[in-house]
């Protein structure tokens, strides 16, 4: 079955691959966590499971943070909040930009991947980076605007209010422009291996 006929069976958006940005403990669980976490927790861990399911490529980005850093390399706060099952891909990475000094891009195309769910925070740090090069490098991104997150904008300069979590990582998913494949909730997403042709 092509993706375009799992779309129309589902009635949703079909990916043939899962990218997971950062989901490490240090951001999802305990008192660093971001805003909504736990509703995260689930809108990712339902991704997870559908992709699994599918038997899709499924690749974790981890992010090496500096000494001291809540995501420093080896600490509690770095690991994997879901733990990659054997097949799985992590990719560890040291900028915003996933692709940016990694293999990422040789894993997807290995797979002959075309079209990826992107999940995980910072919305418009790591997650908005990675899905710009993905789309930058012609894949599609689908993302669901419940499998993101970030945290609170303090007030800047001058007059500049405070801005909510949610409300900075719609204005993230809105700066990915046209492109960007964007639905309300994880439920909307389906997956199905590429085709081999």
């Amino acid at each position: 079955m092509t993706n375009d006929a799992v779309s129309k069976a589902v009635g949703g958006d079909v990916a043939d691959a899962l990218v997971i940005v950062d989901v490490q403990r240090a951001f999802i669980s305990g008192p660093e966590a971001v805003p909504g976490h736990v509703d995260l927790q689930r809108a990712v861990g339902l991704l997870l499971q559908k992709a699994r399911s599918a038997g899709v490529p499924v690749i974790f980005l981890q992010n090496d943070g500096p000494k001291g850093a809540v995501d420093e390399p080896e600490t509690d706060g770095w690991q994997l909040f879901f733990a990659a099952k054997s097949g799985e891909v992590v990719v560890r990475k040291r900028h915003d930009d996933g692709f940016d000094g990694t293999d990422l891009e040789d894993q997807l195309r290995a797979r002959k991947v075309e079209t990826i769910a992107i999940c995980g925070m910072l919305s418009e740090m790591c997650l908005a980076a990675t899905a710009r090069t993905a789309m930058a490098k012609d894949f599609t991104v689908i993302l669901a605007n419940d499998a993101h997150a970030t945290y609170d904008v303090p007030p800047g300069p001058g007059r500049s209010p405070m801005v909510p979590a949610r409300l900075a990582a719609r204005a993230a998913e809105w700066s990915l422009g046209d492109e960007i494949v964007l639905t309300d909730a994880v439920e909307d997403i389906a997956f199905a291996a590429a085709s081999s042709s």
